[in-house]
């Protein structure tokens, strides 16, 4: 190897680290591995490293680390980075295993005692440039400059680790008008405050330069001192003389450390894939296991994970060998479509492990045909999936029935885990450390690259290999749902739901397309007439989209008192303008403004662009997204709806029946949320209330404001009670209290304390979940639904705060849910019990959506309570209310 070719790159281990932390310290909550250990540094690090890695190709590296805060400098000085807090838990829990990827990459990591990681790399910098080596130092911090030759390069790290600022000679000289060295008696002069060394007083950066130019170094401005003529500077400069040079050689990088390793210690031969694979699932980094996948050109070898599968391509000529297949087969199906929505999303083709043989084919058609239709509708069949609702409405289309099904790999893994669940079979196989399968990212592509493959035989494989997948991972998942005492909530709630959830969406709601082209014409003239307004009360024309103009008519024009800035100017954010409410009569009319544009592009122009050709939107209903088990409605959100403004009400008008003469019946838990928490916390006060019929907020008002009879309760009182008894389940504080009500904080603590003295089962309650949380890691609803709360034990006030606040309110929120999806179950078992005519349409929250025949509607008015308000015993009674009309709207009233 010639000299030209040898590369050495130098990382400052802890500086980076640092860096890497803390440019993903708002997200730290995010970067959490199952173990409960921060991985953000550990992550941020790893980018870095492998851009590095990938730019220089370097054939040696060394990471280099301090050994600990005393050294040679702290001896010299005892105040030398004294100031420095504590490192962080949260960070310094990471190096060990930050060090443990850097052996897996082949890269050495080192530290000497005594020394810093910079005389470590000063060091080995001076021999690798007497070696002829080409190096590169990569460091947050900028004393590493002064190592900078024609041959070494100092990377700075400004944003992040992702951000770099390269030092080379031309560039100090154009930045500082100095030589590399020289920076060393810049530091001299100036001292440094991250380090806390002094310099000499009242120089700054700007004359230190200026006298460094004249003098060269700190010795050559001592030796011409006698010539400066007589101010200030000259008094501090002699008077700091001692500190000057003490601080210059605080400042100094040795490069003669007494280290045990050399040059050839830092020799790089490349990752150590197995164990590199190993960590990130020790990690939880399933972008890295994937990414290690996708890399054609890393040393790994994607084929390695990825072994073949035996399957045989079916066709007309051998689907007989289907025919007679004994009722005790285990039947593994997968039916691929091309697209998040189902509803209409081109079937790709479909593979069926049968008794361990597997069967695939791009003729979805196949699936129409007797042999294969009986299979999937075969009620002594059990099959296994993949998200049982996707399968069940892509077979639908098709006139396929799919029934008992056994295991869903996409619900398991949900219940197991409900974090960053993901809804593609590969990248979910992944978590459970299954490798053996690719994504579908991986294997179709993303974005513009995204096509099918064209070849049968990768395809046809790909397909096999998810069959193989289910196949596999269903013995050890459902053994860990026995060991999370699950297997009920699997099998009672999660699975017949998906089917009905399914249901639903098949049948879909219709929507009255004139009504909404209707709404969007009164709202674009409504927006007309407010925009009017604005440009009237600001005496001018301007873009009201826009903040910064905004922000200029506002405060610099109408002189309203500016609440907050941004980077760019104003902020004229929503909560900004609430807070100027009443001082300005545009303030209003912009509010408006904004509220029915979103209105109006977000639903009016949204909603219109999903009706499909039977005139019915087909929402998706996302059964593993949030960690609570509450179910989310998307393509589109049809829980979102706003309902707080009347406009947002009216949309509403715009949802009605499939059939004439018939109706929308909606029924609504009333306050599902404080029955369970009555229950949960077995509070006997609370309980009292809700067996006696009492209204709970005018009943919550009299004791938090003294009072004797429910007469002296007003509205207001009532209404801040509200906020009192729904802010104590989400664990708000008096801070928040006082925000959402709008009175003092002390008065908020007041409510607070004189709340949980009337519920003492409550605050017992609150108290002890979280203390449960913080000894075994998560907290559970009713049906054992866990939800893990890896911040529960955090050194950081906020997340750790954020952890107990979700400690207490997760039970409620999530039993609350399940109840629901329960009654959801029993109810449409009944629809088909009765042989009624009616459906159930859309879940919202709280709240069933039904269409059914008028004369069906007085059936409906007791049937769906009386299911509602027995999907479980509780010891308090659960209430519904009922109401029906013409459009959703009517059923609102």
């Amino acid at each position: 190897m010639s000299n030209q070719e040898k590369k050495l790159l130098l990382i400052d281990g802890n500086s980076v680290a640092f860096r890497a932390f803390y440019g993903l310290y708002n997200s730290l909550d995010k970067f959490v591995n199952h173990d409960g250990l921060h991985t953000s540094a550990i992550y941020s690090f790893k980018i870095m490293l492998d851009k590095l890695l990938k730019q220089l190709q370097p054939t040696n590296v060394l990471v280099a680390f301090d050994a600990g805060k005393e050294t040679f400098r702290t001896e010299k000085f005892n105040q030398y980075k004294k100031q420095r807090s504590k490192t962080p838990t949260e960070l310094s829990e990471q190096f060990p295993f930050l060090r443990e990827m850097l052996a897996d990459y082949g890269i050495k990591s080192y530290d000497l005692k005594n020394y810093e990681a910079d005389d470590i790399i000063g060091t080995l910098a001076k021999e690798a440039e007497e070696e002829g080596f080409i190096t590169t130092i990569v460091t947050g911090d900028r004393d590493l400059t002064q190592l900078v030759t024609a041959k070494t390069t100092v990377a700075i790290t400004k944003k992040g680790v992702s951000d770099i600022e390269e030092y080379t000679p031309d560039f100090i000289k154009e930045k500082y008008g100095l030589a590399p060295k020289q920076i060393i008696d810049m530091k001299g002069l100036v001292g440094d405050t991250s380090d806390n060394y002094p310099g000499v007083t009242k120089v700054g950066e700007k004359t230190a330069i200026k006298l460094l130019k004249e003098y060269g170094s700190i010795e050559g401005i001592y030796e011409n001192i006698d010539n400066m003529r007589k101010s200030k500077m000259k008094e501090h400069l002699i008077e700091d003389k001692k500190v000057a040079f003490m601080s210059k050689d605080l400042a100094t990088i040795r490069q003669n450390a007494p280290l045990k390793i050399g040059l050839k210690d830092t020799k790089w031969n490349g990752i150590d894939y197995d164990k590199l694979i190993e960590f990130y699932h020790q990690m939880d980094f399933k972008r890295f296991l994937e990414e290690l996948n996708l890399d054609d050109n890393a040393d790994c070898d994607k084929s390695k994970n990825i072994e073949p599968i035996n399957f045989e391509e079916l066709n007309q000529d051998n689907l007989t060998t289907l025919s007679n297949i004994p009722e005790k087969s285990s039947v593994v199906f997968h039916l691929e479509m091309d697209g998040d929505n189902y509803h209409v999303a081109p079937i790709i083709g479909f593979s069926l492990m049968i008794n361990q043989k597997i069967y695939t084919s791009r003729d979805f058609k196949l699936l129409q045909t007797p042999i294969l239709k009986k299979i999937i509708e075969n009620p002594q069949l059990k099959l296994d999936v993949f998200n049982a609702k996707r399968n069940y409405v892509g077979l639908n289309r098709l006139g396929i029935q799919m029934t008992n099904v056994d295991f869903d790999l996409l619900l398991v893994s949900y219940l197991l885990n409900n974090i960053d669940n993901s809804d593609d079979l590969g990248l979910l196989a992944h978590e459970h450390n299954y490798l053996n399968i690719e994504s579908d990212e991986e294997f179709y592509g993303k974005g513009s690259k995204h096509s099918i493959p064209e070849d049968n035989e990768v395809l046809l494989s790909h397909l096999a290999h998810k069959v193989q997948a289910i196949a596999d991972l269903k013995n050890n998942l459902f053994k860990q749902l026995e060991n999370h005492d699950q297997v009920d909530l699997y099998k009672t709630i999660e699975r017949p739901l998906s089917i009905v959830l399914a249901q639903m969406e098949i049948a879909g709601i219709k929507v009255d397309v004139d009504r909404l082209k209707a709404m969007q014409s009164e709202f674009k003239e409504r927006l007309a007439e407010i925009e009017q307004q604005i440009y009237q009360e600001a005496g001018e024309k301007f873009n009201i989209g826009s903040p910064k103009q905004l922000g200029v008519i506002l405060f610099e024009k109408l002189k309203l008192p500016v609440i907050k800035k941004t980077k760019t100017g104003y902020s004229t954010a929503v909560s900004v303008l609430e807070k100027l409410r009443g001082l300005n009569p545009i303030i209003d009319n912009i509010l408006m403004y904004r509220q029915i544009s979103k209105l109006q592009s977000t639903y009016i122009e949204g909603l219109l662009k999903v009706v499909l050709s039977d005139g019915k939107i087909h929402t998706r209903y996302t059964q593993t997204l949030t960690a609570t088990g509450r179910l989310s409605s998307v393509d589109p959100n049809l829980q979102n709806i706003p309902v707080r403004l009347e406009e947002g009400r009216k949309i509403r008008q715009a949802f009605i029946p499939s059939h004439k003469g018939w109706q929308i019946f909606s029924s609504d838990y009333s306050q599902i949320e404080l029955r369970v928490l009555a229950h949960i916390s077995g509070d006997k006060n609370m309980q009292k209330d809700f067996k006696e019929g009492s209204d709970i907020h005018a009943s919550t008002a009299m004791k938090i404001f003294g009072l004797s009879s429910p007469d002296q309760v007003t509205p207001n009182m009532r209404r801040q009670a509200k906020a009192v008894n729904f802010g104590i389940v989400y664990g708000i504080s008096d801070y928040g209290l006082a925000q959402n009500i709008g009175i003092t904080r002390k008065q908020a603590k007041k409510f607070i304390e004189t709340y949980f003295d009337s519920f003492p089962g409550v605050y017992k309650y609150m108290t002890e979940i979280v203390e449960r949380a913080k000894k075994q890691g998560y907290v559970e609803t009713l049906f054992h639904r866990r939800r893990y709360l890896p911040e529960i034990n955090s050194k950081n006030y906020n997340l750790r705060s954020f952890a107990e606040r979700t400690a207490m309110n997760s039970p409620i929120q999530g039993s609350a849910a399940d109840i629901i999806k329960i009654a959801m179950i029993h109810m449409q078992e009944k629809l088909k019990e009765k042989g009624l005519k009616a459906k159930m349409l859309l879940q919202v929250h709280d709240e069933l959506i039904f269409e059914a025949p008028k004369e069906e509607i007085e059936i409906l008015e007791k049937l769906v309570p009386s299911v509602m308000d027995s999907a479980v015993k509780l010891s308090v009674p659960l209430k519904v209310e009922s109401a029906s009309g013409n459009t959703w709207f009517d059923a609102k009233k």
